[in-house]
């Protein structure tokens, strides 16, 4: 085992523990960072793997952006954070089909993939893609990012809900609804008066 396999080892058990503290968490702000070291750990991966450019993007867009647009999301909104937030009678069946899913696919790979050795092989360079990006996909990319503008602006307005639109407070005034009066009780209070007052003429 050479020092990249250890660091690959190291590193992809990083990002399992942080990717099983994402689904288990109790605290939507805590499964939010979890999911942030677990695309960090996926871009340590492809570092390791000396896909420098893939990294790099992986840190940008979904550290720098996804994350952090999740986290503004939970507090803008004023979501519910706590254990009720995620507390669900369904973990076991999810367990149970997550694991499934995860053994059928490493089989599928092992058994498709298992015996092939892939050879080094030249690609595009980096400014050829950032070249393509900016000029024949600038349409999608900017598009992309008025989804994500557009999801921002929404979380901030369903934050500013209860103040309106002018962002002031108002009063609310509360109407307090009484019961309906007992007429027996004071029929009943009446005639005892009347009584009393009949007994003191006397």
């Amino acid at each position: 085992m050479t020092g990249l396999d250890l660091i690959f080892a190291v590193v992809g058990l990083i990002t399992a523990a942080a990717a099983i503290k994402t689904v288990t968490s109790t605290n939507l702000v805590h499964a939010a960072l979890f999911l942030a070291v677990t695309l960090a750990g996926i871009a340590g991966v492809f570092l390791v793997l000396s896909a420098d450019f893939l990294a790099l993007v992986q840190l940008v867009v979904y550290v720098g952006a996804v994350a952090v647009l999740f986290l503004f999301g939970l507090m803008l909104t004023r979501a519910p954070i706590g254990r009720e937030a995620l507390d669900s009678d369904h973990r076991g069946l999810a367990l149970g089909v997550s694991g499934a899913l995860f053994v059928l696919l490493s089989g599928l790979i092992i058994a498709a993939f298992g015996d092939v050795r892939v050879d080094t092989v030249g690609g595009p360079r980096t400014a050829d893609i950032g070249l393509a990006l900016f000029r024949d996909w600038v349409l999608p990319f900017e598009v992309l990012s008025m989804l994500l503008l557009a999801a921002l602006v929404g979380a901030i307005v369903l934050s500013r809900r209860e103040d309106g639109e002018s962002g002031e407070v108002e009063d609310v005034t509360r109407i307090l609804l009484a019961d309906d009066p007992d007429l027996d009780g004071v029929d009943d209070a009446d005639a005892s008066a009347d009584g009393a007052a009949g007994e003191v003429r006397a």
